[in-house]
């Protein structure tokens, strides 16, 4: 059966978090429908997908069933809010400052005086945690799950036995997987594996994960850190960019972080020219309709690939990240 879910977000990126959330929904359900705002997505999809949605999910931090949502000077809508049996809380958050002028305390005892009517309140442990969320309106819904976070920062660079300051921070390692909409079981090649960031952030969801570099070095660590987080290779191979397109094929998805940065290993080719050589031989691994995200310093086109969304993470003065989200045209 449909139902609308509410996503409360992460708020690390303006847009990528919701686009996250979405991606994730369409993984098992291809007619997935969203509206977002900000720190926020209701998407509706099949409920029996919550669970594996949520085990994806790398940038939100609550989910669960939408009640619905309300502008503060009218709180009608409290009279049609019901809830399962059980005990129950009513939770309130602020999304960065919104609504200052909200008395938050008060919409919490209004809401709670008429769930009360039916259920009990264990302010301690409740059975339900009825959530608020204060953005552009006031969103109600049942906090189903809270979004288990701690692995990303057990896998972090400075928890690995073989590291590179120059890495993507697990989080959204795995963000940039979901937005492929890789399935598990799936096959997911990272032509750039560096210190294995991305293929075992993908090799943790039970994706097919293959991992290339030309660095010797860079792939040996690699498989130090897949070992030492007993996650498994399924294939590897110390390659140049060029390279890739006659070893692998029919790729689910590529996802990469390419080098980039003085202080990068490019056996001395220019960094926009390995990026360049890289979108042709990206497209060459990629089965028909699979996706990329090709993260790199600045927004580079091609014709190779169908450009779907760009987001940009500033990551300081001289540095932001660009995530394309490529499809291979069909």
């Amino acid at each position: 059966m449909k139902r609308d879910f509410f996503f409360e977000l992460s708020g690390e990126h303006p847009t990528m978090p919701a686009a996250e959330a979405l991606a994730c929904a369409r993984i098992f359900d291809d007619d997935a429908e969203q509206t977002d705002g900000p720190g926020y997505a209701i998407i509706r999809f099949d409920d029996s997908a919550f669970n594996n949605v949520v085990g994806r999910i790398a940038l939100a931090q609550k989910a669960g069933r939408y009640l619905g949502s309300f502008d503060p000077s009218d709180t009608a809508m409290f009279d049609n809010v019901t809830i399962p049996e059980g005990t129950f809380a009513v939770r309130a958050r602020r999304y960065k400052g919104m609504m200052r002028s909200v008395d938050t305390q008060d919409l919490t005892r209004k809401l709670g005086k008429i769930l009360s009517k039916d259920n009990d309140v264990s302010l301690k442990d409740p059975d339900i945690e009825v959530r608020m969320f204060l953005s552009d309106r006031v969103h109600m819904f049942i906090c189903d799950a809270d979004v288990d976070r701690t692995a990303f920062e057990e896998r972090k660079v400075s928890e690995r036995p073989f590291s590179s300051p120059i890495s993507l921070h697990p989080k959204f390692a795995r963000a940039a997987i979901n937005l492929t909409r890789v399935k598990e079981g799936g096959v997911v090649l990272d032509p750039f594996c560096g210190t294995g960031g991305i293929v075992m952030e993908a090799a943790s969801m039970g994706m097919k994960v293959i991992a290339s570099d030309f660095d010797e070095k860079m792939v040996s660590g690699c498989m130090e850190n897949m070992e030492h987080f007993g996650l498994k290779l399924y294939d590897s191979d110390i390659l140049d960019i060029g390279d890739i397109g006659g070893r692998f094929d029919n790729a689910d998805a590529v996802v990469t972080d390419p080098p980039y940065g003085r202080s990068t290993h490019t056996a001395g080719e220019d960094a926009k020219s390995i990026h360049v050589r890289a979108m042709t031989s990206i497209g060459e691994c990629l089965r028909d309709g699979g996706r990329a995200t090709v993260v790199l310093p600045y927004e580079l086109r091609t014709d190779v690939m169908k450009n779907e969304d760009i987001f940009v993470q500033r990551v300081h003065k001289s540095l932001s990240r660009h995530y394309h989200v490529l499809l291979k045209r069909q």
